[in-house]
């Protein structure tokens, strides 16, 4: 069983990425292929799932992510591509305020989950997840998708003064993308 995957982006298509890691190339499904770049080097925390006719590996960048996704499996009627489909949509922890508040109308907005499915999903997983890890994950997380912000404006050719000037500033934002953050950083470069 794999933990995690650590290499370059060699290729991004609708449902997946491939990984290169030593010149092997891992075909790995996640939720949002486009928040990859090509030629990025990336961890990815895998989830290999075999089925009688597949056998597949699922990626995450956090452990949050694949702990979600794997509990969501759990669940009677909810499969991979489920709860890829949940994961697509929402947070790992606004999926878990929703479970927690048993909001079925929140589940229910997802591909593939009526309101029997997001009933399941709530008396399966309501007080199995440990909702203060993922709150104390969610400032660790804006810490790398600032740092991944910061690292695609070096690229742009802010130098590393400029971008010192910008972090403190970033950090007061709450964004859960990296784009966001990038978007972000070039305002306050040009002082908007």
């Amino acid at each position: 069983m794999y933990a995690y995957i650590k290499g370059k982006i060699s290729e991004i298509n609708p449902t997946n990425i491939v990984i290169d890691n030593n010149g092997i190339g891992y075909e790995i499904t996640v939720a949002n292929p486009y928040e990859y770049q090509l030629n990025e080097e990336k961890q990815i925390y895998i989830s290999q799932q075999v089925r009688e006719d597949s056998n597949t590996l699922y990626g995450f960048l956090t452990k949050e992510q694949k702990k979600v996704f794997l509990l969501l499996l759990k669940v009677k009627g909810v499969g991979p591509k489920s709860a890829l489909a949940i994961l697509a949509g929402a947070t790992s922890e606004e999926i878990i305020s929703a479970i927690e508040k048993q909001d079925v109308n929140y589940l229910t907005k997802f591909p593939g989950i009526g309101k029997k499915s997001a009933q399941q999903i709530i008396l399966d997983l309501q007080g199995k997840i440990d909702f203060n890890t993922a709150a104390n994950k969610t400032e660790s997380l804006a810490n790398l998708y600032i740092k991944d912000a910061l690292l695609a404006l070096e690229a742009l050719g802010y130098s590393t003064k400029e971008l010192a000037k910008i972090e403190s500033r970033l950090a007061k934002f709450e964004f859960s993308a990296v784009d966001d953050y990038v978007k972000q950083g070039l305002k306050l470069l040009f002082g908007n």
